[in-house]
């Protein structure tokens, strides 16, 4: 299985990076193949709205979002993790989901089998953000019983690692994602 982590952190080695890691490192001890991409190392530009997505062979952006939206298609399972920034998902992971509207208007989409997502709140938004990530990941088929969530409180640097519940959650997404059923 191959699973692909979407970060939508700012962050480097920041409380979401940490739980992603503790996700895929469970993921990896049971055989999975782990990629995470940040989306603040690439350029991943916000939609247009030119809305001629549908004509066109390719989009008229020419960033990385082409290439990180092929893994995203081809990946088993994947992960979207995001901090809540002003009650959602950060800007990065909204870039994300409104440049999957190229795929939606050529009728393509993941092959994702499971879908984790990782949310991480200082103090409020977390049921928002679920609900957007949700949301965009209705239109990909998953089974209900394939949808794992880890969501939890860190609101300085560092303190999702000593948030054991929490770290714990992360753990047992990425296990849940490689299969296991436990």
């Amino acid at each position: 299985m191959k699973i692909l982590a979407i970060v939508g952190s700012p962050r480097l080695k920041g409380n979401t990076d940490y739980l992603v890691e503790q996700a895929l490192g469970e993921a990896a001890k049971l055989g999975a193949q782990t990629e995470k991409l940040v989306l603040s190392q690439y350029e991943v530009s916000p939609c247009l709205g030119c809305d001629d997505c549908a004509s066109r062979d390719s989009c008229l952006l020419k960033d990385d979002a082409g290439w990180i939206l092929d893994k995203f298609c081809e990946a088993d399972g994947v992960i979207l993790a995001t901090p809540v920034y002003w009650y959602n998902v950060s800007a990065q992971m909204k870039a994300f989901i409104d440049r999957n509207y190229f795929l939606y208007k050529h009728n393509r989409k993941s092959q994702a089998r499971a879908v984790g997502i990782i949310v991480v709140a200082e103090m409020e938004g977390i049921e928002d953000t679920v609900h957007t990530l949700k949301q965009f990941i209705d239109e990909l088929d998953v089974e209900r019983g394939r949808i794992f969530t880890a969501c939890g409180y860190a609101n300085r640097p560092g303190e999702a690692e000593s948030n054991l519940p929490l770290v714990e959650e992360a753990r047992k997404l990425g296990r849940q994602m490689a299969g296991e059923k436990r």
